[in-house]
């Protein structure tokens, strides 16, 4: 039997990359549905707020990283706090990932 060690930070940092990239990709609403059912109504919401705030800024800079950046800090932590509170969501957080890396 082999076991598998679940590594929670790069579980965290990984989602985080692949769900900004996700919020800011013309199929954005299809992953937000995925996230929704996935992981509830809260981290939703804060994906549609990335998604509104990656909007705005690429209106207003053209296109500047820094907000996609910062973005990423912040769905690091958000990740971190999600799979230290409810560990058994990392299987779907990873799904997600590998779904927002084929958009």
């Amino acid at each position: 039997m082999t076991q598998s060690v679940i590594h929670h930070p790069r579980i965290a940092w990984d989602g985080a990359r692949a769900f900004v990239r996700a919020a800011g990709s013309p199929h954005s609403e299809t992953f937000a549905s995925r996230v929704l059912s996935r992981l509830g109504s809260e981290i939703y919401g804060q994906f549609a707020d990335t998604r509104q705030l990656l909007l705005t800024a690429l209106v207003e800079t053209g296109g500047d990283r820094h907000a996609s950046d910062v973005e990423a800090g912040k769905w690091r932590v958000r990740l971190e706090d999600l799979l230290r509170t409810s560990p058994e969501l990392a299987g779907a957080v990873r799904e997600l990932t590998d779904e927002a890396l084929e958009l």
